[in-house]
């Protein structure tokens, strides 16, 4: 990225001028090695903003220290207190690395074999664009359990991007004041108006869905 034009740069980040500018800012002074944020401190998207860690107790931060990890286009798997410095690099940028055409051909299986040399037990709490540097390599060795949160709509499960991003920063919060380890505890979130749904649950997809109201509800 050092190398492309200012022109170019925006063509992949896909974004306004100023931003363009900040980050190629960014990129001329980029060092990997000094003057770094633990990566959970370093995103501010809404659902680290649901997430909270900076008012996290000692506990919950420990938590989050064993359990999570993030997915991230530029750094690839990352563990809450890795340091890291300011970037910007979308998971599905189309950017040629190392002979690869895109960061998804470029990581391959690496992300997958990672986690699956930690756990046997995934939660996929990502976004479609980030799980797919994930799932498809997962041996089957893991389970992979994905939650939706989404709301019924004619009869199927109907996913809005921000109130998804809010639950899912909920969720980990959620998780790490409640220490849960099974995935079974996970009918229990009870947060921003999502609730467990038996009837749309099945196997490893676990659906919570958002009702105005607890009275009158049929899940």
């Amino acid at each position: 990225m050092q190398g492309m034009s200012p022109k170019e740069l925006q063509y992949l980040w896909k974004c306004n001028d100023t931003i363009v500018k900040l980050n190629v800012e960014r990129l001329k002074y980029m060092d990997l090695r000094r003057s770094l944020t633990p990566a959970i401190l370093s995103y501010d998207g809404i659902q680290y903003r649901y997430m909270a860690p900076g008012v996290m107790e000692t506990s919950h931060l420990n938590y989050i220290r064993e359990h999570l990890r993030i997915i991230s286009g530029f750094y690839g798997l990352l563990r809450p207190f890795d340091g890291v410095t300011p970037y910007r690099l979308e998971m599905q940028a189309k950017l040629p690395v190392d002979g690869c055409w895109d960061l998804y051909q470029f990581l391959g299986n690496r992300l997958a074999w990672q986690l699956a040399s930690e756990t046997d037990t995934v939660l996929n709490l990502a976004s479609k664009e980030y799980n797919k540097a994930v799932s498809p390599y997962l041996p089957k060795t893991v389970r992979l359990v994905t939650c939706i949160f989404g709301e019924m709509k004619n009869g199927t499960v109907i996913e809005k991007g921000t109130k998804c991003k809010m639950a899912r920063g909920q969720m980990v919060r959620w998780l790490a004041e409640n220490n849960v380890t099974n995935p079974n505890e996970l009918k229990s979130f009870d947060h921003l108006g999502y609730r467990f749904s038996d009837s749309m649950s099945e196997g490893n997809r676990t659906v919570l869905l958002w009702v105005q109201s607890r009275k009158n509800r049929v899940l």
